[in-house]
């Protein structure tokens, strides 16, 4: 049996299990939160070390590719450095491929209609192939980097401002905490103000990125919202159900009964694989999730 381990920075409310059958050997995948104490991080992270065949990095990103540049997070750093045996893995590897083929194939199959819808994206820093995507698929685009991550309540519209500002902004942001970035520990489980920034959830057709980053202003009126994000427990679905969303996808797939972050599904591929991180190619991860049987999960909330 593979035994691949998410650490994430998140809080613990949102563990989970679960054993799979993936191309005819058994899977445990597990996620265990450390409520926002990097100090149990990093001893966890070193305690698994050589005992499992793979570790995700949740809860925290450590690269961020932006057009052909790759940004480190400084504060992820030393985490990425501690295992010595296993490899450790943040999603950015699957996620910079995968995410941007999700929106491209909802479109072109049908399932979900993209093509010039009016798109929010709550954080494109980190998902910066998912708002390629949009423009790609003439979405008028708006970013909320600088609402859902600093509180500044300007949104970036369209994908080249969106560009220009995270390059010049990236260098500096790298440098900060990453709790001054992202909800960690128990600021995960909470909204803080349904009504502050309202009015951008309300005027876009499509709401995604990161859940907790939409979670973290979200409203309590939805009806008619596509939202497309990754990591969503039981309890998150049925939080949308009631705010009148009318569809789900989360770009990772449902195992077990929960929808992963991408950390997880990369450290399965790179398990599967058994190859370093640095040897897996774009095309290996394509390959791969297909082999695997992963897709997107969507599901419908609302009667259409």
């Amino acid at each position: 049996m593979k035994h691949v381990v998410s650490v994430s920075l998140g809080s613990s409310t949102r563990d989970h299990q679960v054993s799979i059958e993936l191309m005819g050997e058994e899977y445990l995948v597990e996620r265990i939160g450390m409520d926002g104490d990097l100090d149990k991080m990093k001893e966890t992270i070193a305690r698994l070390d050589g005992k499992v065949d793979a570790i995700g990095l949740g809860g925290i990103t450590a690269l961020f590719p932006v057009g052909g540049k790759t940004y480190f997070l400084r504060s992820a750093r030393p985490l990425m450095e501690i295992p010595k045996r296993t490899p450790l893995v943040d999603g950015t590897g699957w996620k910079k491929v995968l995410e941007r083929q999700v929106i491209l194939d909802l479109d072109r199959e049908g399932i979900v209609p993209v093509r010039g819808k009016k798109a929010l994206l709550t954080v494109a820093f980190d998902r910066y192939s998912m708002a390629q995507a949009f423009a790609e698929l003439g979405c008028d685009l708006s970013c909320g980097d600088l609402i859902f991550s600093f509180g500044f309540p300007y949104l970036l519209r369209g994908f080249t401002t969106f560009h220009r500002v995270v390059r010049t902004l990236a260098p500096a942001v790298c440098l900060l905490p990453f709790d001054w970035l992202y909800p960690t520990g128990k600021k995960e489980e909470y909204v803080e103000d349904p009504t502050k920034y309202a009015r951008y959830y309300q005027e876009a057709d499509i709401i995604a990125g990161d859940y907790l980053y939409i979670q973290r202003y979200m409203p309590d009126e939805l009806t008619g919202k596509v939202i497309i994000t990754n990591t969503v427990t039981n309890r998150n679905v049925e939080d949308l159900k009631a705010r009148g969303v009318k569809t789900l996808v989360t770009t990772t797939p449902n195992l077990g009964g929960r929808s992963y972050g991408s950390n997880v599904i990369q450290a399965v591929i790179v398990a599967a694989l058994g190859k370093k991180p640095e040897a897996i190619t774009d095309e290996d991860y394509l390959t791969m999730t297909r082999k695997l049987g992963f897709k997107p999960r969507v599901e419908q909330l609302a009667a259409t």
